[in-house]
């Protein structure tokens, strides 16, 4: 198996954990901290997997990672009200459907999954 996984910089493992596992869904598989602050926070939900760092010392800021999915208006749905999202989902021009979710350190979630036609109820839905 070959797979890329997004190591996340954040300042602070207590918060990344209460935003990831708590709102987000995503569950530990590994920690390694000393003072509950400080050190390295694996992260998975379902095929999803993600490596936090905290403090990147040296490192960039503000990363963004890609989390593909099979429906993005699911995924909305099941995050809308436990955090604070970019917009409501949209088909783009180059057939991907897509919102984001920015986590407490400024890092995006950029989540892209194929187009569907939502209901009428949900309202028209334009690309970019």
């Amino acid at each position: 198996m070959e797979r890329a996984v997004p190591n996340l910089p954040a300042d602070d493992l207590q918060v990344a954990k209460a935003f990831y596992v708590g709102k987000l869904g995503f569950s530990v598989v590994y920690e390694a901290t000393e003072d509950g602050k400080s050190g390295v926070l694996g992260l998975q939900r379902g095929g999803f997997t993600l490596h936090l760092d905290a403090p990147m010392s040296g490192h960039g800021r503000n990363v963004v990672a890609t989390l593909e999915v099979d429906d993005t208006d699911a995924l909305y749905d099941q995050w809308r009200g436990q955090v604070e999202l970019s917009r409501s989902p949209r088909n783009e021009e180059w057939g991907g459907r897509t919102f984001g979710v920015t986590d407490p350190f400024g890092n995006l979630l950029y989540v892209v999954g194929p187009v569907n036609f939502p209901s009428l109820a949900r309202g028209p839905d334009v690309g970019c």
